[in-house]
């Protein structure tokens, strides 16, 4: 199964788990111990992290290690951004709308006064 980024973060354990990656690498323990479920559990969350690209697992002595590779969340940055540019000229548009009506009803009340 091809998985994308977008999978990877829909979920909020896995956002936790990039989160606490993202300050340092941690063996597979550690990164278990922060969640109150199982290391079965959370093992299946990390590779989902893994088959996205987001998180790298590296085999030091008997542990394995984990480690945040985020710049993959330019995906995900790219594609908001397009969108967050069309909210920003609806609300732009929005504002001038707004700042004309008052204007008109401003000129309005001085007219009757």
């Amino acid at each position: 199964m091809r998985r994308d980024v977008f999978q990877a973060i829909a979920d909020p354990t896995r956002r936790e788990i990039l989160n606490r990656l993202s300050h340092q690498s941690l063996n597979v323990n550690a990164v278990a111990e922060n969640f109150d479920m199982s290391r079965a559990a959370i093992y299946k969350h990390m590779k989902i992290l893994i088959e996205c690209g987001l998180i790298n697992m590296k085999q030091q002595g008997r542990e394995r290690y984990c480690e945040a590779r985020l710049e993959k969340l330019n995906e995900v940055s790219e594609w908001v951004e397009q969108y967050r540019q069309v909210w920003e000229s609806r609300f732009t548009a929005l504002d001038e709308y707004l700042a004309a009506a008052k204007s008109k009803s401003k000129s309005k009340k001085t007219k009757t006064k």
